[in-house]
């Protein structure tokens, strides 16, 4: 198995925890003190959801954007308080740095004022529904559709420019307190998306701009009859055609935002599950194969070799395995995975190996307290044959078994530390209402629970 290299060549531990999680939802003074409380607490990794505009029910994994960041993250008052709260107010100096930004990001930043603008002019109706010159992206018509909206165009524009110069503060910060930020990147984009409708020819769409297949997941921990997610599925072939010069951008837009980056549904790239249009649930579909040893050569030389972590989640065969070790990225390990009574079960502690990231759960698990309050005395038990202390109460102690992992890094989700139920939890897959909204209350990382932390964090190895 390779080594661990880049940020997980030594031993680090890490909190999860969306930025819309924080007590303000933003990127204001409580995402300053969340990276102080990491620094006290002995964990040098920040993990976060996509940063991306999200649709109407708010989930991160479709967006209207797969390179732009979320408006709804910038914080006002730190806007007003820099002198960023108007475009026309800005001096000589910032007025030439925005037009510089602009320049520099034209290839996703133009496609994505358009589309939104031209979104908001048809109510929200998805862009396939519009008029087709529109809907085809006919360079006359959007011309002609968007000459009144200039100023929409432009004001656009400045909020993509105040949240990268927000998120490059706050990352700035976080290098300052020795705080890696690690996010996360979904293999799929949304149909409903700047990126489906500036790059047609990149995806597996009708005339019409309708998918010929979906993706999603068959029957699994999460749905019986599996998971349907209804993004569109890539033309492998038309991406090869440049060298997957779409996936190169996006990636170096993750790198440009952050320290590490996590790939949702990695197994996509050795093969992804392709649902007809029209099925009426996720079991008809078929795994179907895709090029990721070519998809992740570009990737990587992109990204930089120790910079990239796989989702391996669900049903992982030998190849998917044996393409996330031929390009040396971590796994990950979930310990509320672990205990079916199976002695291989990969995410039992004995297997974890260095080459990998432990967790207790993750943004779509229960949170460990409600985990627990639901297993059985039989599953219970198995659970306290691998503690490092069995009469240790919920969650701490599966907080203190994800610390001692041979992995290189150990992520608990904030729920965790703050000792929270259900009533926490992020997301619950396959449903669509309650997820996305939890959020921390004011004050709750404080001192104690940094030194609580702390001393978890450095006995573990990790600090």
């Amino acid at each position: 198995m390779p080594e661990p290299t880049g940020p997980l060549a030594v031993r680090r531990a890490g909190v999860l925890l969306h930025v819309t999680s924080l007590p303000s939802g933003d990127l204001g003074e409580d995402a300053y003190r969340f990276v102080d409380f990491l620094a006290a607490a002995g964990c040098s990794v920040w993990q976060v959801l996509p940063l991306v505009p999200t649709h109407e029910e708010g989930s991160p994994y479709q967006s209207l954007s797969a390179m732009a960041g979320n408006p709804d993250l910038v914080s006002r008052a730190d806007q007003e308080a820099q002198g960023l709260a108007r475009l026309a107010d800005l001096d000589e100096a910032r007025t030439a740095a925005f037009g510089s930004w602009c320049a520099d990001q034209q290839e996703w930043l133009e496609p994505y004022v358009e589309f939104t603008a031209l979104r908001e002019l048809h109510d929200g109706a998805p862009w396939h529904r519009w008029p087709a010159p529109l809907r085809d992206r006919d360079p006359r018509a959007v011309a002609t559709a968007l000459a009144p909206l200039a100023g929409r165009l432009q004001e656009l524009r400045f909020e993509q420019w105040v949240f990268a110069e927000q998120w490059g503060r706050l990352r700035g910060y976080a290098a300052s307190r020795g705080v890696l930020l690690f996010g996360d990147l979904p293999i799929f984009v949304a149909l409903d998306s700047a990126d489906v409708w500036a790059h047609r020819d990149l995806f597996q769409l009708d005339a019409t701009g309708r998918p010929v297949t979906v993706s999603g997941c068959p029957p699994d921990y999460f749905a019986e009859d599996g998971q349907r997610w209804n993004n569109p599925h890539y033309d492998w072939d038309a991406m090869a055609a440049d060298g997957f010069a779409w996936w190169r951008r996006r990636i170096a837009r993750q790198r440009d935002l952050f320290d590490l980056v996590r790939i949702d549904h990695f197994r996509g790239f050795e093969a992804a599950w392709q649902i007809p249009v029209d099925a009426p649930t996720a079991r008809e579909g078929r795994w179907v194969p895709a090029p990721g040893e070519q998809v992740l050569a570009a990737l990587l030389e992109a990204a930089g070799p120790g910079t990239l972590v796989a989702e391996d989640l669900g049903l992982i065969t030998p190849e998917v395995d044996a393409l996330r070790l031929r390009f040396g990225l971590p796994g990950m390990k979930v310990l509320q995975f672990a205990f079916d009574g199976d002695p291989g079960n990969t995410h039992l502690p004995a297997h974890h190996g260095e080459l990998s990231v432990a967790y207790t759960g993750t943004h779509d698990n229960d949170t460990t307290l409600g985990w627990w309050e639901e297993l059985d005395e039989a599953v219970r038990q198995q659970v306290r044959g691998q503690l490092p202390e069995p009469g240790e109460p919920m969650p701490w102690a599966l907080v203190r078994l994800a610390l001692r992992s041979t992995a290189r890094l150990a992520v608990v989700p904030a729920q965790d530390l703050l000792g929270l139920g259900s009533e926490a939890r992020m997301n619950t897959p396959g449903t669509d209402e309650g997820n996305w909204a939890w959020q921390a209350p004011a004050g709750a990382f404080d001192d104690a629970l940094a030194e609580r932390v702390r001393a978890l964090v450095e006995e573990a190895g990790r600090a």
